[in-house]
């Protein structure tokens, strides 16, 4: 379960977010929906650890910003920020050692080829595509086991094999009861994926959908009718 309470973020005098709280419940897939600018990478770099905050933001029962939280949640940032100097290899090992998990060489070497990484082994965090550094992201992030995952933009960049893939991965870890949260302002990429989404707009969540409750309408709906009505209202 990830539990944001009450999240409030000033740069100086600016409110970039103002008093939000959600939950996403175990097992399943929330999405933080909104176009650029309405607050989304604030409370992701927030909930991470990132950003000083006022508020509360909880990882299964536990105070995000403690170790034991941290050992359960995987974390894919919108750029991906890789050691220049380390090989594909050895980033996966530094996690492997620095989270102490118990993961086998075989279950890398799958996660390698799942994401056709297989033969970049051996190649430098500086040698590495924007869309490499990203699968190599992802794949650090899977390999800790996380019961939370958070995704900040995690399809741009990425070649239509590995968006394909990584929501095969982001349904597995639904199955396998993972909490899972996804910032994003691309509809048409998470729109099989989500149960529940969070539409944010100038720093304030301003509609809460849950697919059962929605099963009758598409994402794209949903989304326009509450923000073109925002529109709407701020010109009345």
């Amino acid at each position: 379960m990830l539990e944001v309470q009450n999240l409030t973020k000033r740069y100086n005098k600016t409110l970039a977010v103002d008093n939000v709280s959600f939950t996403v419940n175990t097992g399943r897939i929330g999405i933080l929906l909104g176009p650029n600018g309405a607050g989304k990478s604030t409370v992701i770099k927030s909930i991470a650890g990132l950003l000083k905050y006022e508020g509360g933001v909880g990882i299964d029962g536990l105070p995000a910003r403690t170790t034991e939280a941290k050992k359960i949640f995987g974390y894919v940032p919108e750029l991906p920020a890789l050691f220049p100097n380390l090989t594909v290899a050895e980033h996966l090992e530094y996690i492997r050692r620095a989270y102490d998990v118990s993961v086998s060489d075989e279950e890398v070497e799958k996660l390698l080829e799942r994401f056709e990484m297989e033969d970049k082994k051996e190649k430098l965090g500086s040698e590495l595509s924007k869309g490499m550094m990203q699968k190599v992201s992802i794949c650090c992030a899977l390999l800790i086991h996380p019961r939370v995952m958070m995704l900040d933009e995690p399809m741009v960049g990425l070649d239509p094999r590995a968006i394909k893939e990584l929501k095969e991965v982001i349904l597995e870890l639904k199955e396998q009861g993972t909490t899972v949260l996804i910032s994003t302002h691309m509809l048409e990429m998470v729109q099989e994926l989500w149960d529940d989404v969070f539409v944010m707009e100038k720093g304030h969540i301003i509609a809460v959908y849950h697919r059962e409750e929605v099963s009758d309408q598409n994402l794209d709906e949903l989304f326009f009718a509450v923000t073109e009505k925002e529109k709407g209202e701020a010109h009345a």
